[in-house]
């Protein structure tokens, strides 16, 4: 382990350099604990910021996971989640597409609160709004075996649910969320749209998933209407981003029957937004 003092290229990206190519050469295999960072930095004679540079960046580009209190690992298989509406709704009512086996989902929250950001705008309401603006929101955690995944919550109008409903309790539900609102509201889901954003995770999100609080992280806004066009549910969800891969899979568009050569009208698409 050696690095060019005479380059003009910064030391910590030169260790970040010489660290990805032995990681994609197979030196370290996926799920490997690196050697510590005291041990990098006796190793390149360098200051111990300077390899913390360097892992911070194979951090972010997604080829390193740091667990607090355990180390640094060659990040293993990356995990495709089917999260979007298409899968959690499916192309045909009540044939959603349900999580892998390995996946266990913990309600670790269901209670009544004032929302705020996002939530509060979606539902129509000021942050910091009155208490007559409160839902009741169902906060959740997705393991994968030992390790938290995702982090999330389904923000509801309490308006109409019945007081013994599961919908209050921090329970698992034993059918998909929108179906259980539907039977409990009697409102029918009629149209949902997914908004996707990356950016830090909050200190939260970071203990709850056990990654650094400066991972990025992949943050889903899902915005679900009812059949005449009233919000009914509102959910985040956020997963770790170099280790989480969203999949949307769904039928493209044939030809309308009995026209030759004309097609379908698309279904409406999503839209890269930059801000």
């Amino acid at each position: 382990m050696r690095i060019n003092p005479g380059s003009p290229e910064n030391p910590s990206r030169q260790i970040a350099a010489q660290l990805r190519a032995q990681i994609l050469g197979g030196s370290y295999q996926p799920g490997e604990r690196l050697p510590s960072i005291p041990a990098l930095t006796e190793g390149y004679g360098v200051a111990k910021q300077t390899v913390q540079r360097a892992i911070d960046q194979l951090r972010i580009e997604g080829l390193l996971v740091t667990k607090p209190g355990s180390g640094t690992y060659v990040r293993a298989t990356r995990r495709r989640l089917s999260r979007l509406s298409r899968g959690r709704y499916g192309t045909v009512r009540g044939y959603h597409a349900a999580l892998p086996v390995r996946y266990r989902r913990r309600v670790y929250f269901a209670g009544i609160e004032q929302p705020s950001g996002d939530v509060a705008h979606a539902f129509g309401a000021a942050s910091g709004a009155a208490s007559g603006a409160s839902l009741l929101v169902r906060r959740h955690l997705l393991v994968d075996g030992e390790q938290p995944v995702e982090v999330g919550a389904a923000w509801l109008s309490p308006g109409g649910i019945p007081r013994d409903d599961a919908l209050l309790r921090a329970e698992a539900l034993d059918q998909p969320l929108y179906q259980a609102v539907e039977e409990a509201t009697g409102r029918r889901y009629g149209t949902a749209a997914d908004q996707i954003t990356t950016r830090l995770a909050t200190p939260d999100e970071a203990q709850l998933l056990r990654i650094r609080p400066d991972t990025p992280v992949l943050a889903l806004l899902h915005i679900a209407r009812d059949t005449h066009g009233d919000v009914i549910e509102v959910s985040t969800c956020c997963w770790p981003g170099p280790t989480s891969a969203l999949t949307d899979e769904y039928q493209v568009p044939g030809p309308t029957p009995g026209q030759h050569g004309e097609l379908t009208p698309p279904e409406p698409g999503s839209d890269l937004t930059l801000a």
